[in-house]
């Protein structure tokens, strides 16, 4: 598969996600940039501005296996990740999996269960695999997990824990829609909802080849200097408790060669860094108590941050 077929197949994506989510071209953009660099996205907003809808879409345009995860404080590990259960004809355990086996997870309010339950989810994110009573079984091809919280309510939830935070390659905001397209969102829904005639435009396997074609966008020394040094500057400002890890370089290099490739580029530029920046490193630093008095958000203290790095010059793309 070329750059320009993943291009192509990314467009039809998006144009089958548009039919859905209204007027959120780069929140669908930085969600599929989240699918094909195989990390999980964090969808931080609001209730009723189309979260569940979004993960619901994704899945009917892939064709992919969904299953929703209703995160409550009362929810176990093993409501997740299944359970085994002795049956007495063949005198053996059998595993009955969870929710967690679908190729496309909507972890729906994940700040409501405990962070023993939380952290239920930590190896299937990670390691795409679930232990149950000491044996491993493999998470299914392509694996994305999509985790909501309300950024708002914060009665009786349970904040995520920065190791889980790591884990999302994206945090991503919806928002409100304009209102324009809040009428057309009326209209389109007048007689039924559009996810009912939504239809895959691609197969899995497609998808799994754009993933791995992705992989051999060029990105040049300059460019993956720019990245860490991103990253280093997290760690080295003033008003950040905790910085971006290294796990936050190796998401923005992958991410941009998404993006690059989205654009039919086979090359990564600093643009794309700096496009990505916040969505990627942003919920990965811990602001220190003296920043928060100050109402510094860490979206703010990444914006900065990119704003002050000088950017690469140079070519960028291959000799």
């Amino acid at each position: 598969m070329s750059i320009t077929d993943v291009q192509q197949l990314s467009e039809k994506i998006l144009q089958n996600l548009e039919r859905v989510i209204i007027g959120k071209r780069q929140v669908l953009e930085l969600t599929l940039i989240g699918l094909l660099s195989q990390g999980h996205i964090l969808i931080e907003d609001v209730p009723g501005v189309g979260k569940t809808m979004l993960a619901r879409s994704l899945a009917k345009s892939l064709g992919c296996s969904f299953n929703r995860l209703q995160f409550t404080p009362d929810m176990l590990p093993s409501d997740i990740t299944g359970v085994s259960i002795f049956n007495q004809v063949s005198r053996n355990f059998e595993y009955r999996p969870g929710p967690i086996m679908a190729q496309i997870v909507l972890a729906d309010e994940i700040n409501r269960a405990t962070p023993k339950t939380q952290s239920a989810l930590l190896e299937a994110m990670e390691e795409r695999q679930v232990t149950v009573d000491g044996v491993t079984h493999p998470l299914p091809t392509p694996f994305l997990v999509m985790a909501t919280q309300n950024p708002i309510e914060y009665e009786g939830t349970f904040p995520l824990p920065e190791a889980q935070l790591d884990r999302f390659l994206l945090r991503i905001r919806l928002g409100y829609p304009s209102l324009e397209d809040e009428i057309k969102i009326l209209g389109e829904q007048q007689y039924q909802h559009p996810i009912q005639t939504l239809e895959p435009v691609l197969s899995q396997e497609e998808l799994l080849q754009m993933q791995e074609t992705v992989k051999s966008v060029f990105v040049s020394p300059a460019v993956k200097r720019y990245i860490v040094e991103l990253s280093r500057a997290t760690r080295e400002n003033d008003d950040v408790y905790l910085g971006a890890s290294p796990r936050g370089s190796l998401g923005l290099a992958r991410a941009s060669q998404v993006r690059a490739a989205m654009q039919g580029r086979d090359y990564v530029l600093p643009d794309d860094v700096k496009a990505l920046a916040e969505s990627i490193l942003a919920h990965r630093i811990v602001i220190n108590p003296a920043a928060r008095l100050k109402n510094l958000t860490s979206s703010q203290i990444v914006n900065e941050i990119v704003s002050a790095l000088p950017v690469p010059g140079g070519l960028m793309s291959k000799s």
